[in-house]
């Protein structure tokens, strides 16, 4: 579900007009629409996940230009970053 309310939203739709459309397939609400709340929550998750992901790959860049430029700080030889 979460990929079809990112594309229609990129499509211009809002949350609200796409909460209609959709129904939970499974569970103790099956054949209801999902809650707005949830909509909310799941975009949210989404874009932690997004942030996370960058600033995970910000860090090993960084660290790579630290081994790069001769070692980082403090580092001890025959350390686990050798």
């Amino acid at each position: 579900m979460l990929h079809t309310v990112l594309r229609r939203r990129t499509g211009g739709e809002t949350v609200e007009q796409i909460q209609s459309d959709l129904i939970i397939p499974t569970g103790r609400r099956k054949g209801q629409n999902p809650s707005l709340s949830s909509f909310y929550r799941a975009l949210a998750e989404h874009e932690k996940r997004a942030a996370y992901h960058e600033a995970v790959t910000a860090a090993h860049t960084d660290f790579a230009a630290l081994q790069a430029a001769g070692g980082l700080p403090g580092q001890a030889p025959g350390s686990a970053f050798d």
